[in-house]
């Protein structure tokens, strides 16, 4: 299960993480509210959903994309000549990584640049892999998932965004970053409110492997924003612990757009606990503020009941919710905070 800390009763309770509780604000990255304060006249382009759910499915025909296999080598190439095909400046970072099952992962970091010249610069990323066993699975827990909504819909909606840069020029740089290996961390073998302690650092391998090794000397965008499991049905995006930490105007400033667009049943008034992701080791590592946008259902507790099983594979995926994602980003990057 992915992990996260969720505050009851003013006590931080862990799932799988032992971040300090998000009142601490010792470590809070400053960010100035009105960053990339775009004077544009341009309208924004408008998001694609029909398109975005074509690149999910581009994606999962490969297969699970999991590291050391061939339908990850694949999926990769593709990722790769579809950045190119948009315009991007291409680059991939190839890494080798140690899993928690002691086996080592070859990875690669897929990362495209728009306006590459360009000091004022966004990020915008997501992870590709999915998940090597569907360890939430009551049926078949040890085979490797498709991941349609827990990776694939993230790309996807970065694919969509991609498509449109070259053609309509945002007037900043972007770029976007494909990370690997996020999701080969440890199975959750407790239940509950215990989780093992040292789970952490088992996920995100790509993106603490990229913040450790920046592949870009003096890579500082003003801030950037992470998608992970964007296309659930009536999906709910909290405002997520470690966003908050350290990129708390930001996230103030994205949720706000958000609602004026219409999408406030999508990206809810709700702080919940710290989720460990990518975002967590980029700001805490690179000290770059990055925004998560994720899916969890604090009624629930849960990321859905499809998360790290079988089910989470194509049936599953919703064009509204990743219209209301993609078109909250695009209006970011046209029109600014």
């Amino acid at each position: 299960m992915r992990r996260l800390i969720i505050c009851l009763c003013s006590l931080p309770i862990v799932f799988a993480c032992t971040e300090k509780e998000i009142g601490d604000k010792s470590h809070q990255t400053e960010v100035k509210t009105g960053v990339n304060t775009n004077t544009s006249t341009k309208a924004t382009p408008s998001f694609n959903a029909d398109s975005c759910y074509h690149y999910v499915q581009q994606q999962i025909d490969f297969g699970p994309r999991v590291p050391n296999t061939e339908a990850h080598d694949s999926c990769a190439v593709y990722l790769t000549n579809m950045l190119k095909s948009f315009g991007a400046e291409t680059m991939i970072q190839k890494g080798e990584v140690i899993a928690y099952t002691n086996s080592a992962l070859s990875i690669q970091n897929i990362i495209g640049r728009f306006y590459k010249q360009r000091s004022k610069r966004i990020m915008l990323c997501a992870h590709w892999d999915s998940r090597h066993i569907a360890d939430r699975d009551s049926d078949n827990p040890h085979g490797p998932i498709q991941g349609a909504n827990d990776g694939a819909s993230g790309v996807a909606v970065l694919l969509e965004i991609g498509r449109h840069l070259m053609a309509v020029d945002p007037e900043l740089g972007v770029d976007l970053i494909f990370f690997d290996a996020e999701d080969y961390g440890t199975p959750q073998l407790t239940v509950g409110m215990t989780a093992l302690s040292d789970m952490d650092n088992s996920w995100c391998l790509g993106s603490q492997y990229w913040a450790k090794n920046p592949p870009i000397s003096g890579y500082k965008p003003q801030f950037g924003i992470l998608l992970d499991m964007v296309a659930a049905t009536n999906a709910t995006f909290p405002k997520e612990g470690f966003s908050l930490k350290y990129a708390n105007p930001i996230v103030q400033a994205i949720w706000s757009k958000a609602q004026k667009l219409g999408y406030g049943n999508y990206f809810i008034n709700k702080a919940i606990g710290g989720i460990t992701d990518d975002h967590k080791y980029i700001n805490e590592i690179s000290g770059i503020p990055v925004v998560d946008i994720i899916h969890y259902n604090p009624a629930k507790s849960d990321f859905g009941i499809f998360h790290h099983t079988h089910n989470d594979n194509i049936s599953i995926i919703d064009k509204q919710t990743m219209n209301a994602v993609g078109t909250v980003c695009l209006e970011i990057i046209y029109q600014g905070l």
